[in-house]
């Protein structure tokens, strides 16, 4: 059997992660972390990855599967993580009920019809950027990252518009790996507040939008399906932040790797690969999630090293580390749109895949289209490696993307 190695400590603020990722690839498929404190079992190998998120031993239910889970919620600066109650840390009837409450939000017919809504959107921020005074550096991601996903998700869920900055201060905290317990949960006080008033708000004037619905589902649906209070707020925190903050991220990527990789550029602008290419190779090469807390082991479950997942312990899904393994993509590190292997973990696997997925490559799609369509001569305003990252180990994209929009 494998000797038992000390916990690797993840880095918080995120940087350096692709040597961190590194690292944890050749720890071999399974290595022992520590994430804030807790000790979990990275996976960043894919194929056990994929096997572990479709394995009924392995839970998302901390309460009823963390043996460890009354000791660290007090504590634990990602409690909301693993405290919320909603599908995502949810386990099997429970999981299936919540998740059906939600899907019709994402369904093909409704992603299709907010299609003009959202090239609408993209038009209308592109069109301010054009505005900006010429020669200046403009944020991209201040500027169109940031706004395109929280009007499509405020136009989703119904959050009126003198609202979203609210809620993207707020949600930009519960990605934010260096607050300490306290400051993460006077955010997550501050958060709920804002949910209360806005479930209080649709209870008082529906309007036909998500948050309308899952209110109607909560107050109408039988005993038994009837989503709790708990359920009801946690379900909007989740489709709120995970309908925003990642797609902010694949805007930022996808824009920061075309800067910095001309020939990636110049293939779609010949028409030699799509933006839906671009798309699918970001997500892969950065993708918006670099780990994702947390699951955990329903029994013991050996490793193909001989160790073995105790039960009851931690695992942490290390997507970005996964989606670069080199048993998986040939030059794994090396952004090529033209891949004709296209598989990726962004958005998940197995019962927990992301809803929403088909709604962020329409906007990253968007985007994309419009930005470089207007500003054929765009660039970046700062080297590369001089745009620090997003202080988090969980979001990856940059604190700030600064452009020259026009030549010059």
């Amino acid at each position: 059997m494998a000797t038992q190695q000390p916990a690797l400590v993840l880095d918080p603020t995120g940087a350096g992660h692709h040597a961190e990722h590194r690292t944890l690839r050749e720890g071999g498929p399974a290595t022992r972390v520590d994430v804030l404190g807790v000790e979990a079992w990275s996976i960043s190998d894919p194929a056990l990855l994929k096997q572990l998120l479709t394995s009924p031993d392995v839970s998302k239910d901390a309460r009823a599967h963390w043996p460890a889970f009354g000791e660290v919620v007090g504590t634990w600066p990602l409690a909301l993580w693993v405290a919320v109650e909603n599908m995502f840390t949810a386990y099997g009837p429970n999981h299936r009920k919540l998740r059906r409450l939600v899907a019709p939000a994402f369904s093909a017919r409704r992603i299709a019809a907010m299609r003009p809504a959202v090239e609408g959107m993209v038009t209308s921020l592109v069109d301010r950027l054009a505005e900006l005074p010429a020669g200046e550096p403009v944020d991209l991601r201040q500027e169109l990252a940031y706004p395109l996903p929280i009007a499509v998700i405020g136009h989703l869920m119904g959050v009126p518009e003198d609202r979203r900055d609210g809620f993207r201060a707020l949600v930009d905290g519960v990605f934010d790996t260096t607050l300490d317990q306290a400051e993460a949960q006077a955010n997550a006080v501050r958060l709920y507040g804002v949910l209360d008033e806005l479930i209080a708000a649709k209870r008082a004037t529906p309007g036909d939008d998500m948050t309308s619905l899952l209110i109607a589902a909560r107050d109408d649906e039988g005993d038994g399906d009837r989503l709790s209070p708990e359920e009801l707020r946690d379900t909007l925190l989740l489709m709120i932040s995970a309908g925003y903050e990642t797609t902010v991220n694949v805007i930022d990527q996808a824009a920061h790797t075309l800067l910095t990789h001309p020939d990636q550029l110049q293939l779609v602008r010949k028409g030699e690969i799509t933006w839906g290419d671009v798309v699918e190779e970001t997500l892969r090469h950065e993708p918006a999630v670099k780990h994702l807390p947390l699951r955990f082991a329903v029994t013991d479950i050996p490793l193909p090293d001989g160790r073995t997942i105790a039960r009851g312990e931690a695992i942490l899904a290390s997507y970005a580390a996964a989606n670069r393994h080199p048993d998986w993509h040939q030059d794994a590190d090396t952004f090529d749109a033209t891949r004709t292997v296209k598989e990726h973990l962004a958005f998940g696997h197995g019962v927990h895949f992301c809803l929403g997925a088909p709604l962020a490559r329409m906007e990253v799609t968007l985007a994309l289209e419009s930005l470089f369509g207007r500003f054929p001569d765009i660039r970046l305003a700062d080297p590369a490696e001089e745009l620090p990252p997003v202080p988090s180990l969980i979001s990856n994209g940059h604190q700030r993307l600064p452009v020259l929009l026009h030549a010059g």
